[in-house]
């Protein structure tokens, strides 16, 4: 039966005799939280470190497939070593084949993609979701063993997955925050989406309605990211996507859809405009000033190196970069 099937990468489902945590399979999960203990998926507040008592923080670095998460990641490590920081990246894409960076962990040390995909006769995606379900359940051994050894002042980078679900509704990742705020660690989601969504309307304005559903989901400090934007030729047209004007791209659906879709237009460009949460900072990989200015609003986010010397935004030289209007 599936509920007897054993999780891939010589780990087995847990007994009732070998621990206390119950194991579903994912069809089960599938359908909710319903069959959980109330305590289970009713946890307690969240609580965060105080300014007393810092700890280490961590990016999450989040967003749909092709958004750049990897390249995001690479060349955030490449920029630290340049300044002389040192940042820890940890894998937490099944999926991966090979990196451009050095990982600290790999999740495929605890279970891959092909591998459920192959002993559990599962496609891609119902694979990638077994996988990140066999995380949630193996936080406080996988994880645990992780992020042994690191101090207030390090710093951590998840590089995840690139299936939105896990972020908008699914309850992998946010049980993954839970816990990691449980171990007092200081968590920002950094969610990047792929600049060349501005030439189309409505997956720019799905691609923002994805991001709110994140940022509520996580309950985390937020940095939302225009990416690939070194690909474009005129950087000014990201104006006005910075902080999206929703009413005027409601506009610009209406003049490609029918009349009888203009009510839902309309609605959706409301609920963004009441809920007010997303605008975007651009990174250009090819610019270190842009890569310093995204670093420093991520680490502002976190409270990171505040027992440093005080640092603003003017103290990151923008050097005159196009992006000057909007940063400051």
């Amino acid at each position: 039966s599936p509920s007897g099937c054993p999780p891939p990468k010589k780990k087995k489902a847990p007994s009732a005799s070998e621990s206390t945590k119950t194991w579903f399979p994912p069809f089960l999960r599938l359908l909710g939280n319903s069959h959980k203990k109330k305590n289970e998926r009713e946890p307690g507040p969240r609580t965060w470190p105080s300014r007393a008592a810092m700890a280490p923080c961590a990016q999450l670095v989040i967003g749909p497939a092709g958004s750049g998460k990897s390249t995001y990641c690479n060349n955030i490590h490449q920029h630290c070593q340049t300044i002389g920081r040192t940042v820890h990246i940890i894998n937490l894409d099944p999926a991966a084949d090979e990196f451009a960076y050095p990982v600290s962990a790999d999740i495929r040390e605890l279970i891959s993609l092909a591998d459920v995909m192959e002993e559990m006769n599962l496609g891609p995606n119902g694979a990638l979701l077994y996988c990140m379900e066999y995380l949630e359940d193996s936080l406080d051994d996988w994880l645990a063993e992780a992020l042994e050894g690191y101090g207030e002042d390090d710093c951590i980078i998840f590089d995840c997955p690139g299936q939105i679900e896990l972020y908008s509704h699914h309850t992998a990742f946010r049980s993954f925050v839970d816990q990691m705020a449980q171990w007092g660690w200081r968590m920002v989601a950094v969610y990047l989406l792929d600049s060349q969504f501005i030439t189309d309307g409505a997956k720019f304005i799905a691609g923002c309605m994805q991001c709110q559903a994140a940022m509520m989901n996580l309950e985390l400090p937020h940095v939302n990211v225009l990416s690939k934007v070194d690909l474009m030729e005129d950087k000014l047209v990201l104006e006005p996507y910075l902080n999206p004007d929703h009413p005027m791209l409601a506009g610009e659906l209406h003049a490609q859809m029918r009349p009888r879709f203009h009510k839902l237009n309309n609605a959706i460009s409301r609920l963004l405009d009441d809920y007010s949460m997303v605008s975007f900072h651009p990174l250009d990989i090819s610019d270190e000033d842009s890569l310093a200015y995204v670093l420093y609003t991520v680490d502002s986010a976190v409270q990171y190196g505040e027992d440093a010397d005080v640092r603003t935004s003017r103290d990151v030289d923008l050097g005159g970069g196009e992006f000057d209007d909007y940063n400051e």
